[in-house]
């Protein structure tokens, strides 16, 4: 399995293990394979959706990578309207894995509350907070922003290695989805 690209720390097995509607928005799409939270799920399995990117420099990499079929935009994400981006790639509102992941944690929590704002659903979502080197700590205003939205912490403290865990994650579920709240040692642990 090494030489399947994955995401950073597994955000494409979160989603696959998770959801079952085989549906992805990503906001921050950066590359086309390397640290992709949605080539495997796109390429490997099948999955539609649509990313977004802000940085047009990256465009001629996505052209280089023909099996990455699904639409990408890049656009702004804070002012992105996503329902008719849906509509026009004949999706429904609700998707089933949102990863959001932009610079900085303050542009990461803006997005999210646009996506959602426009009354678009999900069965789970993967927030990059950066609590590690952001001054304000979106972890929890995030957590409580979602848990008024109708979702639930899946997966807490998910973490990447520099010298120290760099804790810049946290990962959630819709509240209808049985998913007992873990961290990310435990997550690893037992499913991977």
């Amino acid at each position: 399995m090494t030489d399947i690209p994955l995401a950073q720390v597994h955000q494409d097995e979160f989603a696959l293990k998770t959801s079952k509607n085989n549906t992805y928005i990503e906001i921050g799409a950066a590359y086309p394979v390397k640290y992709s939270n949605t080539y495997k799920l796109e390429v490997m399995e099948g999955w539609k959706g649509i990313s977004l990117e802000i940085n047009q420099d990256r465009e001629q990499q996505w052209l280089d990578h023909p099996e990455r079929k699904n639409k990408i935009y890049f656009e702004n994400a804070l002012t992105f309207d996503y329902l008719s981006a849906l509509k026009e790639n004949r999706l429904d509102t609700h998707i089933g894995y949102l990863s959001c992941d932009i610079e900085p944690a303050e542009n990461t929590f803006a997005a999210l509350k646009a996506v959602i704002e426009q009354g678009i659903t999900f069965d789970c979502i993967t927030f990059e907070h950066d609590r590690y080197q952001s001054e304000v700590n979106y972890d929890p205003i995030a957590t409580e922003y979602l848990k008024s939205k109708g979702y639930k912490v899946a997966v807490k403290d998910v973490y990447r290695w520099r010298k120290r865990p760099c804790y810049f994650e946290t990962w959630y579920v819709h509240e209808s989805i049985d998913f007992k709240e873990t961290t990310f040692d435990a997550w690893r642990e037992n499913n991977l």
